[in-house]
């Protein structure tokens, strides 16, 4: 029996961030942009704000008019109006000021905004019983972009803040990475379709589609199912390669254990050059995954198990997912960290996926491991989040504070 030869999941994850490229772009309106990536760098085409604005309720004042002033001694201004929102301010002289709303545009002479509770009012008078420092209470023009800067690069992740970010600087139209199409196979001759109600001897339902095309729906990408390929080497890959022709990611789910049924490696390296590139990873649970490029698109192979297939696809799946929308940072992971319940065994060289359910305590939480099987999928219901055991680790210890990963 030929070895099989495992990578690291670090450099797996380096493979798929140097192998794949991103998608191409497309423009779509700003309001449906959401969720994607930029495919160009954003400019300002203008100053925002495009004014000084007042940052409270108050008075706009020069406060080289309030200089000296105190409890004692208010400095004395004339109040000569208000400002109203959205109409541009009155020009004020000396020792004169106008009354300004939060958002409010400061005339050209006035510097400073006093709060009104800082004043006293006298008919049009206004007492300010301290004095005010140039800039106090005032956004100026261009201090949050100035025209000509970056407000976005490409790639960057846009959430509902970016969106408002574009739209107050007028941009209506933006080009995002297209959004990936993935194709889903489930194989073996075991499994029947989900929906069926009843099962004959020997028979299981295919738990994994539903739940990977839920995990691929919500990396943002666009999901196509095949149904269930059957053990027989030509019809399974006539129906990978016309799915491949269809999408920008394919993925088999099963097919990829050690076994003489297992066609999953050979469809890989006939869909296109250089064909396999990863046949295990040093990880458990789903050391026996497969990942190839064909063409330059991704293949990946998933163990069969669902809770191995499920974890491998949050980490490595969804890894290409982000690569083929073009996204740069690094998405934002939710963690706590937790004090660990008993003792977990590892072995050095391999990198662990423990799930654990979390429990309140008085100040913090408790990490309790669920062990199963790796077909076994009620742990995984079960569980809250994931702990990621290093490869350098060989076990963690009852009592150990630890990190981890929220269950996506």
């Amino acid at each position: 029996m030929k070895l099989m030869k495992v990578t690291e999941p670090q450099k797996v994850l380096d493979l798929i961030a140097t192998q794949f490229a991103a998608l191409p772009g497309e423009e779509i309106e700003l309001e449906n942009a959401g969720g994607r990536c930029l495919a160009e760098t954003i400019h300002s085409p203008e100053d925002v704000p495009a004014f000084k604005r007042s940052t409270v309720d108050g008075y706009a004042i020069a406060a080289r008019d309030t200089f000296g002033a105190g409890e004692g001694l208010p400095a004395m201004l004339e109040c000569i109006g208000e400002v109203l929102m959205g109409q541009e301010a009155p020009s004020i002289g000396k020792d004169q000021c106008v009354l300004i709303h939060t958002g409010g545009m400061l005339p050209p002479e006035a510097n400073a905004v006093i709060m009104i509770e800082e004043t006293e009012t006298t008919g049009t008078m206004i007492q300010c019983f301290h004095q005010a420092a140039p800039g106090e209470n005032v956004i100026h023009r261009g201090e949050d972009l100035q025209e000509g800067v970056t407000v976005l690069a490409d790639g960057h992740f846009l959430r509902a803040p970016e969106i408002g970010l574009l739209a107050s600087i007028g941009i209506t139209e933006v080009n995002v990475h297209r959004q990936p199409r993935i194709g889903f196979f489930s194989s073996g001759d075991e499994l029947v379709d989900y929906h069926n109600r009843r099962l004959e001897k020997a028979r299981i339902r295919d738990s994994n589609a539903p739940a990977l095309l839920h995990l691929a729906a919500q990396a943002g990408a666009d999901t196509s199912y095949g149904g269930i390929l059957p053990d027989r080497f030509a019809i399974f890959l006539e129906k990978s390669r016309a799915m491949l022709e269809e999408v920008d990611f394919l993925v088999f789910s099963g097919g990829s254990s050690v076994g003489s049924r297992d066609f999953t490696a050979r469809t890989m390296n006939e869909l296109g050059q250089p064909g396999l590139i990863v046949e295990g990873i040093s990880v458990q649970p789903g050391k026996p995954t497969l990942l190839a490029d064909c063409g330059g698109k991704p293949v990946l192979g998933l163990p069969g198990h669902p809770v191995s297939a499920l974890n491998i696809f949050s980490v490595f799946g969804r890894a290409v997912i982000e690569r083929l929308s073009g996204r740069v940072q690094k998405p934002y992971t939710p963690t706590v960290t937790a004090q660990l319940s008993r003792n977990i065994p590892s072995r050095s060289g391999r990198t662990d996926y423990i799930r654990v359910r979390l429990e309140k305590t008085e100040s913090s939480f408790r990490a309790i491991p669920l062990f199963g099987r790796s077909g076994m999928l009620r742990p995984l219901a079960e569980a809250d989040g994931l702990l990621i055991v290093p490869s350098s680790c060989e076990g963690l210890r009852k009592g150990e504070i630890v990190e981890i990963t929220i269950w996506n």
